[in-house]
């Protein structure tokens, strides 16, 4: 009898980790792909389930694909190949691949996408910045001394995967910043928690320009400064805390990597300040 792990074995530690019924009502979170009587030797983990990561996962002989982002948040039609949501299902069934995904279900995990942003940021006293549906989203935590705005964005650029379009900062470069509040991925919706909280500094993504100003406006120019470190960045620094919660439960039963390809949409900037 084979010692090799199924997917159904792997997935029970996958949700103990990132259980399902913690993703909010809205999201599409669980098994896309796959057979949970396959065996299961290596899994791959990425952000986004994109052509270009499918591939990469074919070509390492990938049994299980874990992302972030989910491949089919909304309704589709068709999965035909003339189609990228189709090529993308083809290629996983051709290439023997099971998709699971873990999106709002590993953000509000106590080692999810807004811990390790947490962490990134080099902050302690962590606590959640607020909860929604019952769950814990965003964190709060301090720095261990407070820091210039311009120092405090300059050491998390150090920590995150370098982006096209950099790091975005509304503030005074010379505002001290010592509370911070972080959302991984899109965050304009939390900038009455980050009020309230009483940061000093919001680091999210995906801050759309009305939203942004308003968001200044109403803090009179003063704290919350703005981080905007890009949606790829912000949460591909779970990945391998992710990694390391699953090598630890698996105990080299499954050999378990991390994707190289940035999907990040964005190549370069041309005329930035």
């Amino acid at each position: 009898m084979s010692d090799d792990l199924t997917l159904r074995d792997v997935l029970a530690v996958i949700e103990r980790l990132y259980p399902p019924d913690t993703a909010q009502s809205w999201d599409r979170v669980g098994l896309v792909t796959g057979d949970l009587d396959q065996p299961v030797r290596r899994l791959h983990l990425a952000l986004d389930p994109t052509l270009a990561v499918i591939g990469e996962a074919r070509s390492l002989g990938v049994d299980l694909l874990l992302t972030h982002h989910p491949l089919l948040l909304r309704g589709v039609h068709s999965v035909a190949t003339t189609t990228a949501k189709g090529a993308s299902v083809t290629e996983l069934i051709v290439g023997d691949i099971a998709l699971y995904v873990a999106h709002t279900n590993a953000d509000c995990a106590a080692d999810g996408v807004s811990q390790a942003l947490a962490q990134a940021c080099g902050l302690s006293q962590i606590s959640p910045l607020t909860i929604e549906e019952g769950q814990n989203m965003g964190r709060v935590g301090v720095l261990e001394s407070s820091l210039s705005l311009r120092s405090f964005v300059e050491g998390l650029a150090r920590a995150l995967p370098v982006g096209a379009g950099g790091i975005r900062v509304s503030g005074p470069p010379e505002a001290p910043v010592r509370r911070v509040a972080v959302l991984g991925g899109s965050g304009d919706g939390l900038f009455e928690a980050a009020r309230a909280a009483g940061v000093d500094a919001y680091v999210t993504s995906d801050l759309r320009h009305h939203p942004a100003i308003e968001a200044r406006e109403e803090s009179r120019d003063g704290p919350p400064y703005l981080v905007d470190a890009g949606h790829f960045a912000s949460e591909w620094v779970w990945l391998p805390t992710a990694k390391g919660a699953l090598d630890a439960a698996f105990d080299g039963r499954v050999e378990i990597t991390v994707s190289t390809i940035s999907t990040d949409p964005w190549t370069f900037t041309v005329g930035a300040r």
